[in-house]
């Protein structure tokens, strides 16, 4: 086989990290076969070969409730970190709209969580369902996620190489619903995805590029159950993102 010329090693290479960025690490090489100038014979015992296969991947992208299935698929019953053995329940995956235009990102799945395998649906989960009332939207409408998809003990913070291990898989979600706007729930999602280590009060207020997506950080409603002084600050958050989507808040009915 002849040397590859620089212009297809880049463009290999490009097509690697594109993989990559969506999880997928294993490649195989399909076997080169002879050229026959005979007319092709229908063989129903042929079978679909690795290169075939990375097509369905890439096909199934351009459906993405098959996408996310597949990415929940390839989760599986997760041992991939600590967590697994520390009390989890089940894995708690994603909700929503797979074409969502918004995109919210939590920290980990709580207990209510970690029983119904849905995130955000605890106190802090109503908070969020309001919130997106707030915005105009349904919480169908929009898409909801985790930075880890297991109920870390006692609701600690999540570590560092938890995330990491998780990140993945998440960012498989993000690629497949392609969101036109994140919103990072408080500092743990906020520094994971952003890698920026500062505290909320410089991250909030401002839009950041996230992959080509508009992202902004605003305070996880778990803090907000905890001070709830701060839901005035929450709602110019998300009102800059409203204005960024073009949303308008539905009028209050008179009581």
């Amino acid at each position: 086989m002849p040397p590859l010329d620089s212009e297809t090693r880049r463009a290999i290479s490009d097509q690697i990290r594109y993989y990559n960025e969506l999880g997928i690490y294993d490649f195989y090489r399909q076997p080169v076969q002879a050229i026959s100038m005979e007319p092709a014979v229908a063989d129903k015992s042929v079978r679909a070969t690795p290169s075939s296969m990375d097509s369905m991947k890439i096909t199934s992208l351009s459906d993405p409730v098959a996408a996310l299935r597949q990415i929940r698929e390839d989760i599986g019953d997760c041992t991939r970190c600590r967590l697994h053995k520390q009390g989890r329940k089940q894995i708690v995956f994603g909700v929503g709209n797979p074409r969502a235009d918004l995109m919210f990102i939590g920290e980990a799945p709580g207990a209510d969580e970690d029983q119904k395998g849905e995130p955000f649906v605890g106190r802090a989960g109503q908070l969020l369902t309001n919130m997106i009332k707030a915005m105009g939207l349904s919480r169908e409408e929009v898409y909801i996620a985790n930075i880890i998809k297991c109920r870390p003990p006692g609701n600690r913070t999540p570590e560092r190489d938890e995330c990491e291990t998780c990140s993945p898989f998440l960012m498989r979600q993000i690629e497949t619903v392609a969101p036109k706007a994140i919103v990072a729930l408080g500092a743990v999602a906020a520094k994971t995805l952003l890698a920026i280590n500062a505290p909320m009060s410089e991250l909030r207020g401002r839009w950041y590029d996230f992959r080509g997506t508009k992202l902004a950080v605003t305070y996880h409603p778990a803090f907000l159950l905890r001070d709830p002084r701060q839901k005035k600050e929450t709602w110019k958050d998300l009102q800059m993102v409203m204005k960024d989507l073009g949303l308008t808040a539905p009028e209050k009915t008179p009581a």
